[in-house]
């Protein structure tokens, strides 16, 4: 008798009493790297022979193996499923493990009744795993306690199980900004201990070299508090917030920064500094905002603007939001960047003016207004990240499904998409203000170490992508 079912809808056991010796049941998988991921969450063995490639590479197998105790765990599904099945308690286990699984590897697993004691009730059953090449690659012996009482029942439905490793696309910026020469960095009235250590952090990662400006007396006590030290060179004295924002600005102008991070002041008030008309970093566009958010489960990083500074932006604005969108993705290795123009719905329509904006957008793309990416809009969120919406739309576009640029009608939207996205989909964020004449990291206090790095590394990327000259 024997059971191959990959796919159970109803498990059910075979007694004692239906038992023979020669009963035979099995299952096939294939080990993919989430197996491997998964089995070393639920068990703790983070062996890097398991999960580090480089390392598994010095080893005797050169690659990446199932941990031996992934097809033990099988071996034990057959024998609680299958054969005996429910009610089956296991008593008793060896195993002989005589070549490695690689990812992609095929392993059918067989259990084989090899003796029956019906007084007792004890079972024992050879057990083997063999890969696709028809080799050995785990055998022995089960011993177990047979169920009496017959039992059929539904199968009960399992969790679906993502796999995700938070940070690890900002992990990937960090590591190459983190090639570059650390970024001159003016952060602007470092004043609590978030600001001040946020700093330290990237400084330390080898991302910015600092300017402390602010009133030394009280960047040095914060200092002393935290049980840091600051190089008294590097700190620009300034007597309050609103002085450390013109300070910091005037650092840029000289050439002496080529950033400003936020410290403890009003984003509002550190703007004002940066757009002064004489006095500033203003350039030809306008000033925009733009999180970059590592979603899990998502197949790419999303770029969304602006949710930060321009409230409810004209064509003009929305053009320079779009433009500068699409120069930090490309400083980011996005050779193509894919924008989409998001409202509620994928038609132009007079009665929701954002469709008539995402239109003019798009006609300016399609002039050579707007360059380095590919534009599409109005499209609903849905149609701008899932394919499976577009294709059941039937939407036709190079960029809807696919987006690496959400830009919202205006900062509400913007902001609320990201927000949710953080924390509902616990998607890590980082960001940074564009279009002035250099990156401004607009750290929150809400913020994580990751993002704070995250943001640093995206501002010395887009720093080596435009280097700042002084005026």
């Amino acid at each position: 008798m024997s059971a191959c079912e990959d796919t159970q809808t109803l498990i059910e056991n075979r007694t004692l009493d239906e038992m023979s010796v020669g009963d035979t049941a099995e299952m096939v998988r294939v080990l993919a790297m989430a197996d491997i991921e998964l089995f070393a969450v639920m068990s703790g063995d983070m062996n890097p022979a398991h999960l580090d490639a480089a390392y598994a590479d010095q080893t005797q197998f050169h690659h990446v193996i199932a941990h031996g105790m992934w097809g033990g765990a099988l071996i034990s599904a057959v024998l609680g499923t299958r054969l005996p099945g429910p009610g089956t308690i296991y008593t008793a286990q060896s195993l002989r493990f005589h070549r490695p699984v690689a990812i992609g590897d095929t392993i059918t697993v067989r259990v084989t009744v090899a003796q029956i004691d019906r007084d007792s009730g004890r079972v024992t059953l050879d057990c083997q795993c063999r890969n696709q090449h028809d080799k050995v690659v785990i055998e022995g012996q089960a011993e177990v306690l047979a169920p009496r009482i017959k039992v059929r029942r539904a199968a009960t439905a399992l969790p679906m199980v993502r796999m995700h490793n938070p940070g690890a696309r900002f992990r990937a910026l960090v590591d190459r900004a983190r090639a570059l020469p650390p970024l001159p960095t003016a952060v602007v009235h470092p004043c609590d201990a978030l600001s001040l250590l946020g700093a330290l952090e990237a400084e330390a990662a080898g991302l910015i070299d600092p300017f402390w400006v602010g009133p030394r007396a009280k960047v040095l006590s914060k200092a002393a508090e935290i049980g840091v030290s600051l190089d008294p060179a590097k700190i620009i004295d300034a007597p309050h917030s609103h002085g450390s924002a013109v300070a910091a600005v005037a650092l840029v102008r000289a050439g002496r920064a080529h950033a400003l991070m936020k410290g403890k002041l009003h984003t509002d008030e550190l703007l004002e500094a940066v757009l002064d008309r004489v006095l500033g970093l203003r350039t030809e566009r306008r000033l925009s905002h733009v999180f970059a958010l590592d979603v899990p489960h998502h197949d790419r990083m999303l770029f969304i603007s602006d949710g930060a500074i321009n409230i409810a932006p004209d064509l003009s604005t929305l053009t320079d939001i779009v433009q500068n969108a699409i120069d930090m993705a490309r400083a980011l290795g996005i050779d193509v960047p894919r924008v989409a123009l998001l409202s509620a719905v994928e038609t132009v329509t007079g009665k929701l003016p954002s469709t008539l904006l995402a239109a003019a957008i798009c006609k300016m793309h399609d002039r050579g207004q707007i360059t380095g990416g590919l534009v599409d809009g109005p499209l609903a969120f849905d149609n701008a990240i899932s394919p499976e919406a577009v294709a059941a739309k039937g939407i036709v576009s190079n960029v809807a499904g696919r987006a690496d640029i959400l830009v919202a009608p205006n900062l509400e939207s913007a902001n609320m998409i990201a927000k949710q996205l953080i924390h509902l989909a616990r998607a890590e964020a980082a960001g940074v203000a564009l279009g002035a004449r250099a990156p401004i990291m607009l750290t929150s206090r809400s913020d994580s170490p990751a993002a704070r790095l995250a943001s640093a590394a995206l501002a010395r990327l887009l720093a080596a992508a435009a280097p700042v000259e002084a005026v």
